[in-house]
């Protein structure tokens, strides 16, 4: 069992969106965070199902703010 980075962000119609940092292109949606949750787990299992025996490689650091 693998361990995956998900951001959460609301948009303006108030959907719940996630993007999983260690695989480009694969995000979801919800209505609330449970769906969201669901959602993206099933998103993921597709994701690597696609890819098949290719691994990503990509490592999540860390969150940092930026002011401009």
């Amino acid at each position: 069992m693998r361990e995956f980075t998900v951001v959460i962000e609301k948009d303006e119609d108030g959907w719940f969106v996630s993007t999983v940092v260690e695989l480009p292109g694969c995000h979801s949606q919800g209505r609330t965070l449970d769906e969201l949750m669901e959602r993206t787990r099933e998103a993921i299992e597709a994701y690597l199902e696609a890819l098949g025996e290719e691994e990503t490689h990509i490592e999540f650091v860390g969150v940092q703010k930026v002011k401009v």
